[in-house]
């Protein structure tokens, strides 16, 4: 497959430390791509691990949006660069769904555990969004009516999964959070227009059968 010109160099961006640079990524997912981002709240530089929002009891420290809200993701090469340019090392927020990928996650081990199950039948997977306590895989854009009669099918779903669906959103490599770095697990090949993902009916029919089969033990987080 062809490599669009500066593709790499852009995701793969590096700051004179080593660590990836965080504009260069959100420019690649914005222009090149088309997915929607903004950027995130930085964690609390006072308080490891704590985030730097309002909220003393934030479940996601340092991945989310807050200031500017969801609603201003963008594709637009100005606006990313204007946004990175004044906060660089702020972290990366995909907004899911729409022309944007959504995604299906799971605590880490159960999720590192099912990604073998899942490899050892041969499933197909797309990228694989890691943090140190949960793994996204990206799936197809999908509506509420559509996961909910998927999830109204299935006998049981792990209360552990989380579905990243319309109006929600997605940290991205390279940001840094308060549960620490966000890395691919399974990276984008390069040189794609946009990375394949499969459809969220596949992941979720191939997750919950790689859980039970193996019986891998989900916890509720």
């Amino acid at each position: 497959m062809r490599e669009i010109p500066g593709r790499r160099r852009r995701l793969l961006s590096r700051r004179r430390d080593g660590s990836s640079e965080p504009i260069g990524a959100a420019l690649a997912f914005a222009t090149e791509w088309q997915w929607p981002v903004l950027p995130g709240v930085a964690p609390d530089p006072r308080r490891p691990g704590r985030c730097g929002c309002p909220d003393p009891e934030c479940t996601v420290p340092g991945a989310h949006p807050f200031d500017p809200g969801l609603l201003a993701a963008t594709t637009d090469a100005r606006m990313v660069r204007w946004w990175w340019t004044n906060r660089p090392a702020a972290p990366i927020v995909l907004a899911t769904g729409g022309r944007a990928p959504c995604a299906v996650s799971l605590p880490a081990l159960a999720a590192a555990r099912a990604l073998e199950a899942l490899d050892r039948v041969g499933m197909r997977l797309g990228p694989v969004v890691a943090s140190p306590n949960r793994w996204a895989i990206l799936v197809k854009p999908y509506s509420l009516e559509q996961l909910g009669e998927l999830l109204y099918a299935k006998d049981h779903v792990p209360g552990s999964l989380r579905f990243h669906g319309e109006g929600g959103y997605l940290a991205l490599p390279p940001s840094a959070t308060g549960a620490g770095p966000i890395h691919w697990e399974r990276a984008p090949l390069p040189g794609s227009a946009s990375p394949w993902v499969p459809d969220v009916e596949a992941v979720v029919d191939a997750v919950v059968e790689a859980l039970t089969r193996t019986g891998v033990s989900a916890p509720e987080l």
